[in-house]
């Protein structure tokens, strides 16, 4: 039996990308993930616990990963959880890690552009994939924003929730 779980936090380091001989991608990360409360004494938010993950990311999401995630960055993890205790003659812990099923960013904190993968280079994983891959209808072509007028947007209409950082 597999748990699966849902993460929010912010990569603590950089994603390291490899191929492996039989042209497997994988990426992995860790994420470091700070639950915060809001100190009614004092009166602000206060960091708990830090928890560490290892998350690594697989064909396809890994290539994605890559491309798109970068250390520092708040970002959601869905995946399959895996903890497994180690020791050595010196010490002993226990290892959280997760086998990415999806990532992506955290809109809370920023906004993010979406650019789908070409079919070439993200193949799907099954047949049944691909052909409901085949029965997403075309999107009429829209101008792109540029980067400045996203900026303008933003300054003109800020956001109104609290940040609680």
């Amino acid at each position: 039996m597999s748990d699966t779980i849902t993460l929010t936090g912010i990569v603590a380091t950089p994603p390291k990308h490899i191929v492996t001989s039989e042209q497997l991608q994988i990426t992995s990360f860790r994420l470091a993930s700070t639950q915060r409360k809001y100190d009614r004494t004092e009166q602000k938010w206060v960091d708990a616990d830090t928890n560490w993950y290892t998350v690594t990311a697989f064909r396809s999401l890994a290539a994605n990963a890559i491309g798109s995630i970068l250390k520092g960055q708040r970002v959601i993890v869905t995946g399959r959880l895996r903890i497994r205790e180690w020791a050595t003659d010196e010490k002993t812990g226990t290892t959280i890690e997760v086998d990415a099923d999806s990532l992506g960013h955290d809109l809370t904190f920023g906004t993010s552009v979406f650019t789908r993968t070409p079919a070439a280079t993200a193949a799907p994983d099954t047949a049944e994939s691909a052909a409901a891959a085949e029965q997403i209808p075309e999107v009429p072509d829209a101008p792109e924003p540029t980067m400045d007028e996203l900026a303008e947007q933003r300054a003109k209409h800020p956001s109104e929730l609290p940040v609680p950082f």
